[in-house]
């Protein structure tokens, strides 16, 4: 890596910055997950005055208040909820038909396969935040639901916008939790005598929603450890400064942590996309954010070829990344590590982020090395069966006797002889 990085010319570089809060997190949040653990609704409604200043006994939503805040959207508003619920749906109902049933005789009498089995009860933790991010609850909800679970659950902060509560509605929250940050992710975990436990819990949050989720990995499954939003472009000399400034201008607003950046191999656009983003602050009114993100973790990179310019992106593993070459669908099927790829000048982040079908929760901080976004694979699980005829179990005993006696395990030995010993 060092080799790759010492080929590339930095425009303008990240700030070094030492996270020295991560400690008192950790020992923060194993107290929230301990009280809920032990005192259950009321270590919640403890945490929830604490942190939230929710002074309220109930922490669930009624039917009645759902109804209500539908009722209080603006209705344009809520068609366009509408229209991503809608388009996210068809995208998970499209991608669970390529999930099939298997069966196959591996061998003559021997029949194995799996089953596409749906989590029973999954929990979304849908964030507060500095904005109300009316899609966050569709691409959590959504998919589990087309996904056949038994029983989904949301959890969103009690000072959370109205429009938020509507959007767990109309995604399709079987129950709706006014409890946010760690303490709902450990009542997800356990259980409280109000919040049942569930089996998965999936959603991005704040730093100490992440590190909840770390904890309670094991007692129950999560989708995956989720850092500040990022956004990179790969792009030659084609490429349009102004359009790429915007797009990574609309990203740095979500947050002063996130991570933009730009990967090259002209110079001109290199250096004309960091005119753009100092001109377009000026007037951008989440610029107070959006500065600070990009002072401190933006990144341009000048990259002497397209060779170098796609290995330090696989190198990112950008949340999302864009892609904006001459030919760009060409230059997207050289690429393999990403979060979610975006295919041409048109294809904008903001599209997915809002309401084009795919799914905006996505593998950060390098993950996208290993592991790809939350979608409606996410809420099933494949699960192998086995069965045989007589004339398998004679096809597979014989190694697996052999094999049992050289490791020296009599039981196995035993139990692999005796369907030949005494079929069945």
């Amino acid at each position: 890596m060092k080799s790759l990085i010492s080929k590339l010319e930095f425009i303008k570089a990240p700030t070094p910055i030492q996270n020295k809060e991560l400690g008192e997190i950790e020992f923060v949040v194993r107290g929230i997950i301990d009280a809920v653990r032990e005192r259950g609704d009321e270590g919640v409604r403890e945490y929830s005055k604490k942190f939230d200043h929710y002074e309220g006994q109930a922490l669930e939503v009624s039917m009645q208040e759902r109804e209500a805040a539908v009722a209080s959207l603006d209705p344009q508003t809520r068609k366009d909820t509408e229209f991503a619920i809608a388009n996210v749906k068809a995208f998970a109902e499209a991608q669970l038909a390529t999930m099939l049933p298997l069966d196959v005789e591996q061998l003559k009498g021997v029949h194995l396969g799996h089953r596409i089995i749906p989590i029973e009860r999954i929990g979304a933790y849908v964030p507060g935040g500095r904005y109300p991010i009316l899609s966050a609850p569709v691409m959590t909800l959504v998919p589990a639901k087309v996904a056949g679970c038994e029983e989904v659950i949301a959890c969103l902060p009690p000072n959370a916008h109205q429009a938020m509560i509507a959007g767990c509605h109309l995604s399709g929250a079987d129950r709706i939790f006014r409890v946010g940050g760690a303490q709902a992710i450990a009542a997800m975990a356990f259980g409280t005598k109000t919040i049942p436990a569930v089996d998965k819990i999936v959603g991005p949050g704040n730093a100490y929603v992440n590190e909840a989720k770390r904890q309670v990995f094991g007692q129950v499954g999560i989708d995956q450890l989720a850092g500040p939003s990022e956004i990179y472009v790969v792009a030659d000399d084609t490429a349009d400064p102004h359009m790429i400034a915007t797009d990574m201008l609309a990203q740095a607003e979500h947050d002063i942590h996130t991570r933009v950046g730009l990967i090259t191999t002209s110079r001109r656009v290199a250096e004309e996309t960091r005119i753009q983003i100092e001109t377009q602050l000026k007037t951008l009114s989440t610029a107070n954010v959006a500065a600070l993100a990009w002072n401190d973790f933006g990144e341009i990179a000048l990259a002497p070829d397209e060779e170098s310019m796609l290995a330090y992106s696989d190198y990112i593993a950008a949340e999302h990344l864009q892609v904006h070459t001459r030919d760009s669908m060409a230059t997207a099927k050289k690429l393999r590590n990403y979060g979610s790829i975006f295919i041409g000048q048109r294809a904008s982040v903001v599209y997915s982020d809002k309401c084009c079908g795919t799914n905006h929760t996505l593998p950060t901080m390098r993950a996208g090395r290993y592991t790809g976004g939350l979608w409606v694979g996410s809420f099933v699980k494949v699960c192998t069966h086995q069965w045989m005829d007589q004339e398998g179990v004679e096809a597979v005993a014989p190694p697996a006797i052999r094999q049992s006696a050289t490791e020296g395990m009599e039981g196995h030995r035993r139990a692999a002889a005796l369907r030949i010993e005494s079929p069945v």
